[in-house]
């Protein structure tokens, strides 16, 4: 059964009419057995594409991370909470940084392998970085690193990705499917930035 509730489902169209109509991608997973689908504290995720004062966008890493596996930032939207609101504690949270949110991206709706209802969702957006000074404040989120990209570039970063293996015993799957996963959204968010230029 489809996560959103009534309630999200009436924000994402405030949203949509605030921040401008996001792309829409329905993605089947070739697996969900790992973190963040199997987490039952959130429906879905804000994804964050953070654009410093140069134009880069920002991306991070985790310690237990495959080497080389940067991406957007991303942070989960815990039951009951608002998009907007978990977009605005995430991205303070994972970055440090106070940012001001400039464009509804996209929307990704995650179907499992089998079945029609959607099992995930991500709704990313682009944010302008405002101040602050960037490091997590969470040091449960084993950020290890940031490194910026130029918009152009989140296609390769997709690739790189999806271009992860072996066995990932910390998010409880493999890292083939989570890598695939993550690239979805980076190929999103470049279409997005593309398309309103």
């Amino acid at each position: 059964m489809d996560r959103l509730t009534s309630a999200a489902r009436d924000e994402l169209r405030a949203l949509a009419a605030r921040y401008g109509e996001p792309v829409h991608f329905r993605r089947r997973l070739r697996g969900v057995s790992f973190d963040p689908i199997t987490r039952s504290d959130r429906f879905g995720e804000v994804a964050m594409a953070i654009r410093r004062p140069s134009g880069t966008l920002l991306l991070s890493t985790k310690e237990f991370y495959p080497p080389g596996a940067y991406r957007l930032p991303t942070g989960g939207i815990s039951h009951g909470e608002g998009i907007l609101d978990a977009l605005r504690r995430e991205a303070h949270e994972e970055t440090g940084l106070e940012t001001e949110v400039r464009r509804f991206l996209a929307r990704i709706d995650y179907l499992a392998p089998a079945g029609a209802d959607a099992v995930f969702h991500t709704f990313a957006f682009l944010l302008d970085e405002r101040g602050g000074t960037l490091g997590s404040l969470d040091p449960a989120e084993r950020i290890s690193s940031y490194r910026e990209v130029r918009p152009e570039e989140l296609e390769e970063v997709a690739r790189r990705l999806e271009a992860a293996t072996g066995a990932a015993p910390e998010i409880g799957g493999e890292w083939a499917d989570w890598g695939r996963f993550r690239s979805v959204v980076h190929d999103a968010v470049a279409r997005a930035l593309r398309e309103i230029g």
